[in-house]
């Protein structure tokens, strides 16, 4: 029998506030997407209230009346005092940052500065949908490199790829995924200065989306890339946005290392307009008052990763599923249920339940389905049974 547990940490559990019927008051993709009847457990939307400080900061921002145009460093100086105490990297230079709409199309803006049209961008494979959609609508050319065992970074095989794709003389990056985006692997400090390495002896730039980076589990270590040996040609995107769900408050970071400075500083002006000045004002307030709330969340999330684990062990045994490090995502197994490439298909026409189908995520998304954990005990167990029912 699976047990539900109860954490509690120094805050409440954000993952426990609220139940269903106000959940489907919510008018987000997540909520309105599918008929009621389904139960959402699939785009990158966590099922909490916001952080009292974020809350506050925003209305106090609406009370007077500032709802301009954003200006100022101070979401990159929060972001410099939570990289120091998260993750005791030091080097965050305000100088070398800049405020874009959100991690995607910061994305493209650093890879149009360092790319140009038709040139391949590598990705390692499966990863996040809109690497591709976005790379392929700003006619660059996606080139996949497959994650390797355990789905890590196969550093020989990505030296394969970064000598064939510069082969040529051309020009080429590496869109990496940092923590991983469906698996939630966490990349060693080793693999990135490997990668780093590679990067520099192939002349291939580097972007790095570190969106999740704040939801790392307690007592596993998140190297952010521009803080590795070899990295200083390298650029960043990175946001408040999924660690304290704020996708629809849209601002995000771009950093460059120091070899980058220049890249960045090419940025064209207009990109800096597109943020929400409220957006920035949230950010800000998640990163410098808010990890408190954020804390608790990462222990809920490690709770729900072990009753996962054990509820599709009782009821799913045919699914692999393994604990990630990071993220609140789930990549699941389904070959073995006999299900076809794409099992959410069937859990969402038999089961009413709506998980991200895999085949999106490119090459080895297929037999898969991404779920999202961020969301009440109670409601991830209805999840499961729901899965378990369609296969009756």
């Amino acid at each position: 029998m699976t047990s539900i547990p109860h954490v509690t940490p120094g805050e409440p559990d954000p993952l426990r506030a609220l139940d269903l019927e106000r959940l489907r008051r919510r008018t987000s993709m997540k909520w309105r997407t599918y008929p009621e009847d389904v139960l959402p457990l699939w785009v990158a939307e966590m099922d909490v209230p916001l952080a009292g400080p974020v809350v506050r900061a925003v209305t106090d921002a609406l009370a007077l009346g500032d709802t301009g145009y954003p200006a100022g460093t101070a979401y990159a100086e929060a972001l410099a005092a939570f990289a120091a105490d998260r993750w005791n990297w030091y080097d965050v230079c305000v100088e070398r940052t800049s405020i874009v709409p959100d991690v995607m199309l910061g994305v493209v803006e650093m890879l149009r500065l360092v790319t140009g049209p038709g040139d391949p961008v590598v990705v390692n494979s499966p990863v996040y949908p809109p690497f591709y959609q976005f790379i392929t609508h700003m006619d660059r050319r996606v080139v996949e490199d497959p994650l390797g065992a355990g789905l890590r970074i196969d550093l020989a095989s990505l030296e394969e790829t970064f000598k064939e794709v510069t082969a040529g003389g051309g020009r080429a990056a590496y869109l990496l995924c940092s923590p991983h985006n469906p698996t939630g692997t966490v990349h060693t400090a080793g693999e990135l200065a490997a990668v780093a390495g590679l990067a520099e002896r192939y002349g291939v730039r580097v972007v790095a989306d570190e969106i999740h980076a704040p939801l790392v589990d307690p007592g596993v270590a998140f190297v952010p890339y521009l803080s590795v040996p070899g990295a200083e040609r390298g650029l960043s995107l990175m946001s408040a946005s999924k660690g304290w769900n704020l996708a629809g408050l849209k601002a995000a970071l771009a950093l460059a290392g120091p070899g980058a400075a220049d890249d960045l500083h090419r940025m064209p002006e207009e990109v800096g307009h597109g943020p929400s000045h409220l957006g920035v004002i949230a950010h800000t307030a998640a990163l410098r008052d808010a990890t408190g709330w954020l804390d608790a969340v990462l222990a809920g999330l490690r709770a729900n990763r072990l009753l996962l684990r054990d509820l599709l062990a009782d009821h799913l045994p045919g699914v692999r599923y393994d604990p990630a490090e990071a993220t609140y995502l789930a990549w699941l197994d389904c070959r073995a249920l006999g299900l076809g490439d794409d099992p959410a298909r069937t859990f969402l026409d038999r089961g009413r339940v709506a998980l991200s189908s895999g085949i999106p995520f490119g090459t080895g998304g297929a037999g898969h389905a991404r779920l999202n954990l961020a969301t009440s005990p109670e409601i991830l167990t209805e999840g499961v049974r729901r899965m378990a029912a369609a296969l009756r």
